[in-house]
C-alpha cells in the first residue's frame, strides 16, 4: 500500500521526546500550578479557577489560527517542524516567568497569572500544534503513526514519572523551606531539559506524506469539511471530558493526601512523599497502558478499547470513593486510573490522524494542522476545565487557605468536597467520554480503504509532478 520503510527506532525515539519536553510543562502546570497558586503564592482558589477558565477562551483563536498557519507554512524543513526550533525558547522563558512569584498583593498577583499564564500557553500551542500535527505526515501508514503514537505517550508518561517523583522534593531542597523560590528554581531545570530534547525532535524526525491536491488557502472550507467529520467531532468532545477528569484528579491528589489522609510532607519512599508517590506510581500505570496499547487495539480495535478505558477508569475511582480512606486503595485505584489514561490518551492522537486522513480522502487536501489544533483546544480546555472545577470546588466547600504558610484546619464540608472531587468528579467525566465513543464512526475497514485511495491518488500525483 506504500512505498515507505517502516520508521526506525530512532526516528520514533525523536518524535517521542518531544511530548516528554511537553510534559515537563505540562505535567508540572496540570499537577502543581493550583497547588502552587493557592497554597504557596496566595491567590484565592475560586480567582485561580476563573483565571484558568477565562485565558483558555484565547485558545479558541490561537490552537486553529495556529493550525491554519502551520497547514500553510513551506519550507525546507516541512510544514511542522520548523515552528519546533522557532519557538523552543520564547517557550522555556515563559515558563519560567510563569513561577517567578513576584511578591504582589493579591489584585498584582492575579494580574500577574493572568498574563503570564496566558503567555506560557500561547507559547506551548505555537509548539505543540506543529509537533502534534507532525504525526499525521510522519508516515502514511495508520500502523506506524500508532507505533509513533505508542512512543509519545511512552516517553510522555516518563516525562510525567521525573515531574512527580522530583518536583517536591527538588522545590524542598532548592528552596530551602521557601517554595516560590524551590519552584522558581526548578522549572529552569526543566525548561532546559525541554530545550534539549525539542531540538532532538527536530533533528531526528521527517515529513513524509502531501496532499494530492496542492493546499489552498480557504479557511472556511477547511473548516467545513472538519466540522462535517461526525468521527472528529465526537473525538474532540470525548477529549475534552477525558482531560476534565484527568486534570480534576491529578490536581486534587496533594489536597487529598495533606487533608483527608493527613499525611502532610513527610516521606513515604524514598525521597517522595505521599503525594509525589501517588502520582509516580500512577504514572508508571499510564506508561505500561501506552505500552500495551498497540497490542490491545490489535486485539479490540481502537473504538472499543476507548470506551473500556473510559468505562474501568471511571470504575476505579467509584470503588475509591466508597472504600474507607487509606492510602493502599488511594494508589491503586489511581494507578489503574493512569493505566486506562495511558490507554486513552495514546488512542487518542492516533485517532486524531485517522481523522485527518478521512478529512484528506474526503477534501483531497491535508489539514492536518488545523484537525489536531483544533482538538488540542479541545484538550487544553478539558485541562483549564479540570483545574477550575478543583478550585471552584474548594472554594464552595468552603476550603481554608494556609496562612502564613500554616496548613489550617478544614471543616467535615470542606474534607467531603475534597473527597469528591478526588473520585466523583473525574468519575463521571471518564463515564460521559466513554458513552460518547459509541458515536464514532472510524472502523478498520473503513481506514483501510482510506490508506488505499490516499496511497494511489498521491502516487499519481507524484508522478504528474
Amino acid at each position: 500500500m506504500t512505498s515507505h520503510p517502516p520508521l526506525s527506532v530512532r526516528e520514533k525515539i525523536a518524535y517521542g521526546l518531544g511530548d516528554m519536553a511537553s510534559n515537563f510543562y505540562n505535567g508540572f502546570f496540570g499537577i502543581f500550578l493550583l497547588y502552587y497558586y493557592t497554597d504557596v503564592w496566595g491567590i484565592h482558589p475560586g480567582h485561580a479557577a476563573f483565571m484558568f477558565l477565562i485565558t483558555r477562551w484565547a485558545d479558541a483563536l490561537t490552537d486553529p489560527a495556529m493550525g491554519l498557519l502551520a497547514d500553510r507554512t513551506n519550507t525546507r524543513w516541512g510544514k511542522y517542524r520548523p515552528y519546533i526550533l522557532w519557538t523552543i525558547i520564547p517557550y522555556a522563558l515563559l515558563g519560567y516567568l510563569l513561577f517567578l512569584g513576584p511578591d504582589f498583593g493579591q489584585t498584582g498577583k492575579l494580574i500577574y497569572a493572568y498574563v503570564t499564564y496566558s503567555l506560557v500557553m500561547l507559547a506551548y500551542t505555537a509548539i505543540n500544534v506543529p509537533y502534534s500535527a507532525l504525526l499525521a505526515v510522519i508516515h502514511p501508514d495508520s500502523k506506524e503513526r500508532t507505533r509513533a503514537t505508542q512512543y509519545r505517550f511512552i516517553f510522555a508518561s516518563l516525562g510525567s514519572i521525573l515531574v512527580g517523583a522530583t518536583t517536591k522534593p527538588l522545590v524542598d531542597w532548592l528552596g530551602g523551606g521557601d517554595e516560590v523560590t524551590g519552584f522558581r528554581l526548578t522549572i529552569i531545570l526543566f525548561a532546559i531539559l525541554s530545550v534539549i530534547l525539542f531540538l532532538i525532535t527536530f533533528a531526528g524526525t521527517r515529513e513524509r506524506t502531501t496532499p494530492d491536491r496542492p493546499q489552498k488557502s480557504n479557511v472556511s472550507q477547511d473548516i467545513a469539511v472538519l466540522v462535517r467529520n461526525i468521527s472528529w467531532v465526537v473525538l474532540a468532545i470525548s477529549g475534552v471530558l477525558i482531560v476534565i477528569g484527568l486534570i480534576g484528579r491529578l490536581s486534587s491528589v496533594a489536597f487529598f493526601a495533606k487533608y483527608n489522609m493527613g499525611l502532610g510532607d513527610g516521606k513515604m519512599l524514598w525521597w517522595m512523599d505521599s503525594a509525589s508517590l501517588i502520582i509516580t506510581v500512577g504514572f508508571v500505570g499510564q506508561l505500561f497502558g501506552a505500552l500495551l496499547t498497540p497490542v490491545l487495539s490489535g486485539r479490540s480495535g481502537k473504538k472499543r478499547l476507548m470506551i473500556a478505558a473510559n468505562f474501568l477508569a471511571a470504575a476505579a475511582l467509584i470503588v475509591n470513593y466508597l472504600a474507607p480512606t487509606g492510602f493502599a486503595i488511594a494508589m491503586v485505584s489511581h494507578t489503574v486510573m493512569m493505566f486506562c489514561f495511558g490507554i486513552m490518551i495514546t488512542l487518542l492522537f492516533a485517532m486524531y490522524t485517522d481523522c485527518s486522513e478521512y478529512g484528506e480522502w474526503k477534501s483531497g487536501k491535508n489539514s492536518a494542522g488545523l484537525t489536531v489544533s483544533a482538538s488540542m483546544f479541545s484538550l487544553k480546555f478539558g485541562s483549564a476545565v479540570g483545574v477550575a472545577i478543583p478550585s471552584a470546588v474548594l472554594a464552595g466547600f468552603g476550603f481554608v487557605a494556609p496562612l502564613d504558610g500554616v496548613a489550617q484546619i478544614q471543616s467535615e464540608t470542606a474534607l467531603a468536597g475534597i473527597r469528591m472531587m478526588f473520585n466523583i468528579v473525574p468519575g463521571l467525566f471518564f463515564l460521559c467520554a466513554g458513552s460518547l465513543m459509541c458515536f464514532y464512526q472510524i472502523d478498520r475497514r473503513l481506514l483501510a480503504r482510506i490508506e488505499q485511495d490516499l496511497s494511489v491518488r498521491r502516487s499519481e500525483s507524484a508522478s504528474a509532478g
